[in-house]
């Protein structure tokens, strides 16, 4: 079975940068897809970013493009959530999901895998 722990969550301004990590373990990532989701209170959980990891294509929400990068590291077992120009509205509860042989970015419904979640909170 794959275990997924989030971290690097926490408080931070506006305009400042987090970076969060996906760390698996009983496999590594390799032909899995990666993406990381969102949840803010009182609001549903939408994908925000997302990776197939041997064949490094991605996908944004247009609410992130160009501020947030995905990543996977050269081992494959970590992947990671570079946020820059953080804004208020990105405070939520950040989740990470995997599955293999999944190819539609954000349909959740397709992740089998999810962490526990770490919370990012953006003040003004």
């Amino acid at each position: 079975d794959v275990q997924l722990v989030e971290s690097g969550g926490g408080l931070v301004q506006a305009g400042r940068s987090l970076t969060l990590s996906c760390r698996a373990s009983g496999s590594t990532f390799d032909g899995f897809a990666v993406a990381w989701f969102r949840q803010a209170p009182g609001k549903e959980r939408q994908g925000v970013s997302f990776i197939s990891v041997n064949d490094g294509r991605t996908a944004y929400a247009d609410s992130v493009k160009g501020r947030f990068a995905i990543s996977t590291d050269d081992a494959k077992s970590t992947a990671y959530l570079q946020m820059n120009s953080l804004r208020p509205e990105d405070t939520a509860t950040y989740y990470c999901a995997a599955a293999l042989r999944w190819t539609i970015p954000f349909v959740q419904e397709a992740a089998i895998y999810w962490g526990q979640g770490t919370q990012v909170t953006v003040s003004s």
